[in-house]
């Protein structure tokens, strides 16, 4: 029906972390784990949909191979961010994926090592806000 939007992933400027001091908070929250090439960050946002940030740099390979990572990397984040854990039922994570030097892998490795460090990442901030006392949401 022309009225009906088919229900399909999308990856917006409203998914993107673009400011510096957006990085900087979700570097300083130093909830960060490790797979492989990839290393995931993440801090509580308080919005309602999950915003990623990529971090590649030259160590990657050359711009054509940056590129290509960080394209995978994307489309893994479009993909999976309904399935990505969250801090409470209506707030999502502020999430930096950032690439070690590596050969670009398959789009569905990329994708459950995505899942996998957010949801590792998800259990450790739930750790740390139960052992300060404090609503998982990080308010």
């Amino acid at each position: 029906m022309p009225g009906d939007r088919d229900e399909r992933p999308t990856y917006r400027k409203r998914h993107r972390l673009s400011r510096d001091a957006d990085y900087r908070a979700v570097y300083a929250e130093r909830i960060k784990k490790a797979k492989g090439p990839l290393l995931v960050f993440v801090r509580a946002n308080g919005l309602v949909e999950h915003r990623l940030g990529l971090a590649v740099g030259r160590r990657v390979g050359n711009a054509v191979a940056r590129n290509r990572v960080k394209r995978l990397l994307r489309e893994a984040f479009r993909l999976e961010q309904s399935a990505l854990p969250r801090p409470c039922a209506d707030l999502s994570y502020d999430i930096i994926v950032s690439a070690r030097p590596h050969a670009p892998m398959p789009l569905a490795t990329y994708r459950s090592a995505l899942i996998e460090l957010v949801t590792r990442c998800d259990r450790e901030h739930h750790k740390r806000a139960s052992r300060a006392g404090e609503p998982p949401d990080g308010r």
